[in-house]
């Protein structure tokens, strides 16, 4: 390991001194790794030069050769600090240049206010130690100098700025210092004054949760140590933590005692000091408390701030000092104990009858002691962990007319800070009468089952007991469970749990007792569920099963526009003797169950209910087996059938509408198509014309009536042309005969002599009444209609073209 003198040897100073014109001039060498600062405070009367002569106030020197200074005055000593520095940094393993030494090779200086300081860094969010054991180290108010005036400071510097822990004098109970992260370690000597010659080790530190850890050891037989809060007497840090380790020695109590205290107005949080001892949990108590004594050996005290309320002009902040008092158990601690007023049961029991514990009551030694009124205790020589301290109240009545109407707050008792031990548990039994109920309600907020899934991270457990021990569950702080009512006698147990923090103040209002009216039920627990945290709810008893023909119910609150989810887990059911266990749920003001299952019937895993309800259940008589079962709630959104089954209807309706839509153009569109074809149209009038896209009429050389693209069925009138015929108004109608008379969009062709009856078989003549207008059509059964032979009309052999019927020509035709 590479090991770096950093010494107060930093330098090789040759001072010289000259009286010519009143200059002093020095020559410095500054030591590698080194920085040499010389400054005037106060910046008057006196500057430094360095080489051609470029004169300040003050002068920083980093390079290992030697620097020639002069000072413009005769006594520079007077004006001029110097402060020579040194940066440590730490990996996860060591430091470079661990070993920190002072020793007298700065002699040269011996004229001028001197302070050496390391600049420690450690890795990441570790810490950095610095080992005092050779020489140990006290602390001093910022006001008061050390008698050989070698003062020693640490600093722990933070993003929010530097926090002062403290000032430091040599021998003392101080053994060893962590700071979190960045810090420095300071050694200020006046003018004048010979160095000591100490050496400390710096080194990797713990894995630390507050600003800074300064450890103690404290002797053997009476010894005391007197510490103060960081930047005392300043405020310590907004929401910041400070811990102090204490090393008690075998078979030594340790008594802390607060002095000087001003607390904040907090914001957020609050004040508290903490104690925490190997085997332990950890005690929390407010500032104000009385501190107990500390027989279980060594301990740590961890002080803690709160966001502080900086608004207020003159708001003090958070200060104190602190005197912790070591001295022998040998003698015996009496105590004085008075419970004749609290109705109050007070049981120490000795748990290792080989240990040198030894307890008295009214100066009679006993293994075991029950206090119920006024008494003298005296304990000597015991631990912590030799004795089991518990306390029980009885509240009840034989009638519930008799029984107290107010509410009963279930208290912690506070124990003298004589005894060598805390509370192990607090129990309470609650007698409501034969037609009496007991209602238990928490101050401090619903409370829950301690269930698997459904941690406790509170401090305590309440566990709640019937008269002959029959469970009924343990509960702890931080549920959904508003009210608890029990139908018979019922023991309340407090116990603190070892592996969390006991806040004595916060926790010693445990529940409030109520003694009222009996219910339907044995056992009736009122829920309020969140919605973004599932409820657990495990029948009295879990995991043992109900009492045979004992039931519960539990009134279940749902918020509006919430679905609450049950899901049945770890369901077991027994045979059942005589009767049927059950699980009914019921919507609050219904008539209906909306579930209810027997132990012979198939049970769903899960339901929804959309309102708040009730959930009872109920057990038989088994004949084997038990009857238990967890309950899971979860709160939903509710879902809008309504809404859901409307938007679903609406879609339907548009795609059927789009389907019809679709169909429609599709018909129209071909029967566009079909009127686009240009068809022949019979004119009574005697015009033939075609529909569609309609022009001038065309010459008789370009005309082509006689081409016919289709033939419409309802257009042709073949049996009108037969009866025509029959009246010699046609001719021949098996033959065609070209048409080349004269066309006229207007007027029908008519011959010259149209005016003649003598009218000639074959040859056209315009057939026309009296009104000159067409005849009408006539009126024809569909059955009479003479049907086409595959849409052909017979045509000459010359030419085969599609007609109406036999071609009508004009009289005088070519």
């Amino acid at each position: 390991m590479f090991l770096l003198r950093a010494s107060l040897r930093f330098l090789l100073l040759i001072f010289t001194v000259s009286a010519v014109s009143g200059v002093q001039k020095l020559t410095v060498t500054p030591d590698r790794g080194t920085t040499i600062s010389i400054s005037n405070p106060q910046g008057k009367g006196c500057k430094v030069c360095t080489g051609w002569r470029r004169c300040s106030t003050s002068v920083s020197l980093q390079s290992n050769d030697p620097v020639a200074l002069e000072f413009d005055c005769s006594k520079p000593q007077d004006v001029f600090i110097v402060e020579i520095v040194r940066n440590i940094e730490c990996n996860a393993k060591s430091c470079n240049g661990h070993i920190i030494q002072t020793d007298s090779g700065s002699l040269p200086l011996l004229d001028f206010n001197r302070r050496f300081t390391w600049n420690l860094k450690a890795s990441g969010l570790s810490a950095f130690k610095l080992d005092f054991a050779n020489t140990g180290l006290r602390q001093i108010n910022p006001s008061e100098r050390c008698p050989d005036r070698h003062t020693y400071s640490l600093e722990a510097q933070q993003a929010t700025g530097n926090v002062a822990l403290g000032k430091y004098c040599r021998r003392g109970t101080i053994s060893s210092a962590q700071i979190l992260n960045q810090g420095s370690f300071s050694l200020d000597v006046p003018a004048g004054q010979k160095l000591q010659n100490d050496q400390f080790d710096a080194s990797v530190g713990e894995e630390i949760k507050s600003l800074a850890k300064i450890s103690l050891t404290l002797a053997k037989g009476a010894s005391s140590s007197e510490l103060l809060s960081p930047n005392y007497p300043d405020s310590f840090p907004d929401d910041d933590v400070m811990e102090w380790y204490f090393e008690v020695p075998d078979k030594h109590k340790a008594v802390v005692q607060f002095g000087n205290l001003t607390e904040p107005r907090c914001l957020k949080k609050e004040t508290a000091v903490e104690y925490h001892s190997k085997g332990r949990g950890a005690l929390v108590l407010s500032l104000t408390d009385t501190q107990p004594v500390q027989n279980q050996g060594s301990f740590s005290l961890t002080l803690r701030n709160c966001e502080m309320d900086r608004r207020r002009t003159g708001s003090p902040g958070l200060s104190l000092n602190l005197k912790v008092s070591a001295s022998t158990t040998s003698s015996p601690v009496t105590c004085e104990v008075d419970l004749s007023t609290e109705d109050l049961s007070l049981h120490i029991d000795k748990l290792k009858p080989a240990s040198d514990c030894e307890m008295k009551m009214n100066s009679v030694t006993k293994e075991k002691i029950t206090v119920t009124s006024r008494s003298k205790l005296s304990f000597q020589d015991c631990l912590p962990e030799d004795l089991l301290i518990t306390a029980t109240r009885v509240i009840g009545c034989s009638h519930l007319r008799d029984c107290p109407k107010a509410t009963i707050p279930l208290l912690v008792p506070q124990l003298p800070s004589c005894f060598p031990s805390l509370l192990s548990s607090v129990t309470w039994t609650l007698r409501p009468g034969q037609h009496g109920t007991v209602q238990l309600t928490s101050p401090s907020g619903p409370i829950k089952q301690a269930l698997p899934g459904q941690s406790c991270n509170g401090s305590i457990f309440i566990k709640l007991t019937e008269d002959d021990g029959t469970v009924i569950g343990h509960f702890c702080p931080r549920g959904a469970i508003q009210k608890v009512q029990i139908h018979t006698n019922v023991s309340v147990t407090w116990t603190p749990t070892f592996q969390g923090r006991i806040r004595r103040s916060y926790y010693k209002h445990v529940l409030n007792a109520t003694f009222e009216k009996e219910i339907s039920e044995r056992y009736i627990f009122t829920v309020s569920p969140s919605k973004d945290t599932p409820v657990l709810l495990a029948t009295p008893g879990w995991p043992v099963g109900m009492k045979p023909s004992s039931t519960v119910s539990w009134i279940v609150d749902v918020p509006p526009k919430m679905d609450a989810h049950l899901m049945f887990a770890n369901l077991s059911q027994p045979k059942c003797n005589t009767r049927h266990t059950n699980i009914r749920v019921q919507r609050v003001g219904s008539p209906e169950e909306d579930y209810s299952r027997r132990e012979d019937e198939e049970a769903e895993s899960e339901i929804t209910v959309s309102e708040s309800f009730y959930l009872n259940m109920s057990n038989c008589m088994p004949e084997r087996g038990d009857f238990s079962v967890i309950t899971k709630i979860t709160l939903q959104k509710t879902k809008n059938f309504l809404l859901t089954i409307i938007l679903s209807v609406v879609a339907a309706l548009l795609i059927i509408f789009a389907i019809v839509l679709a169909v429609v153009c599709v018909v129209v569109r071909k029967k566009k198509k079909q009127l686009d074809h240009q068809v022949s149209v019979y004119n009574p009038n005697g015009t033939n014309f075609l529909p569609g896209y309609n022009g001038f009429p065309k010459t008789a050389e370009d005309s082509e009536y006689h081409v016919y693209a289709s033939i419409e069925d309802t257009l042709v009138y073949t049996h009108l042309l037969k009866k025509g015929a029959e009246l010699g108004i046609c001719g021949e109608f098996d033959t065609y005969q070209p048409f080349t008379g004269q066309t006229d969009s207007q007027k029908p062709p008519v011959s010259k002599d149209a005016g003649s009856d003598n009218m000639k078989t074959g040859v056209y003549r315009s057939f026309q009444y009296p009104s000159q207008q067409a005849p009408p059509l006539p009126n024809r059964p569909p059955s009479q209609v003479q049907p086409m032979v595959d849409n052909e009309i017979y045509q000459s052999e010359e030419e085969r073209s599609p007609t109406l019927g036999p071609r009508m020509e004009p009289e005088g035709g070519n």
